[in-house]
């Protein structure tokens, strides 16, 4: 018992809660800013693959590591393009075309690895991210060892919720963006254009979703794997709504679903011979079943969520 709780009392597993936590960030931040414009992107696990494998295949053939990033981040909003147009101008469903997208973003990730190393056996290696060189972090009791382990990509992440939410919350583009997806037709009367936001918001949206996957190639390991993403797409779908489209809880979130993930990867060291390990992997995906079931009920919802809009419809 005491040693299940010593855990929380250590910074490795803060540290692990922080590596884990940083692509479900960058996930539910690009799933959040898609449907606070009113467009569900159900794309979300196929742009995870398909960032995770273009930003580490770009370092591969000589980029430097930031600029795998951009390949990655263009690669999403390439994919964020497509369903876009398919979505908001044309009017399909979003449910089907963001499934189609993932499984056209996951089949050409594969195909294209496949293309790119024929006969490789196991994938070839890059030079990841290192962790943080800041003397000063490393003197800082507690907190400092948890931030000495953690990279540059990381930082962009939490930069990437403090930037979203000052956009949404302080900017005539922020407003813009809340309003395209509560009330599209009080946009149109402003003379903004709903489709040009809504495109504009699934692509930059889909862009985060690709570092996501570029955070598993480029620094948490250093080689791309066949299942690597391992549903985290869909676990960012389960956090946005627990979230209730807000930046801060977004973070929040995926904190938690980290920790409980960490946690349950020592507690079988412990357990394991007492407890079927199955029970501690199950617990992250509990908290996300439970999320929804708690708060979709109540949440505040985008109120043209998922519903096409056209010029001059009333």
């Amino acid at each position: 018992m005491w040693e299940a709780l010593d855990i929380l009392t250590q910074a490795n597993f803060w540290a692990a809660t922080l590596r884990i936590a940083t692509p479900l960030i960058f996930g539910v931040l690009g799933a959040l800013l898609c449907e606070r414009a009113g467009v569900l992107n159900l794309g979300i696990e196929g742009i995870f693959v398909a960032g995770a494998l273009s930003g580490w295949l770009a370092v591969y053939l000589g980029l430097p590591l930031w600029g795998g990033v951009l390949v990655a981040a263009g690669v999403g909003a390439a994919f964020g393009l497509l369903h876009g147009v398919l979505t908001v101008p044309l009017g399909l469903s979003q449910h089907v075309t963001g499934i189609g997208v993932t499984l056209l973003a996951t089949s050409l990730a594969y195909f294209g690895y496949r293309v790119a190393f024929p006969n490789v056996a196991t994938p070839p290696r890059i030079e990841p991210f290192a962790p943080l060189d800041v003397p000063v972090l490393g003197e800082l009791p507690f907190i400092g060892p948890i931030l000495a382990q953690q990279t540059g990509f990381t930082v962009l992440a939490f930069a990437c919720v403090g930037g979203l939410a000052f956009v949404l919350a302080r900017t005539p583009l922020g407003l813009a963006l809340r309003a395209v997806g509560d009330n599209p037709e009080a946009v149109e009367a402003q003379g903004l254009s709903v489709v040009g936001l809504r495109i504009g918001a699934v692509m930059a949206g889909s862009a985060l979703m690709a570092l996501g996957g570029a955070f598993l190639t480029l620094s948490a390991f250093n080689a791309f794997y066949f299942g690597m993403i391992n549903g985290r797409g869909w676990v960012c779908i389960a956090l946005t709504v627990f979230a209730s489209w807000r930046p801060g809880k977004a973070l929040l979130g995926a904190l938690l679903f980290g920790a409980l993930d960490a946690y349950q990867l020592r507690v079988q060291t412990i357990a394991g011979g007492v407890v079927p390990s199955q029970i501690f992997l199950m617990l992250p995906y509990i908290f996300s079943i439970a999320a929804l079931v708690l708060v979709a009920r109540r949440a505040d919802y985008p109120r043209a969520l998922m519903k096409p809009y056209f010029k001059g419809q009333r």
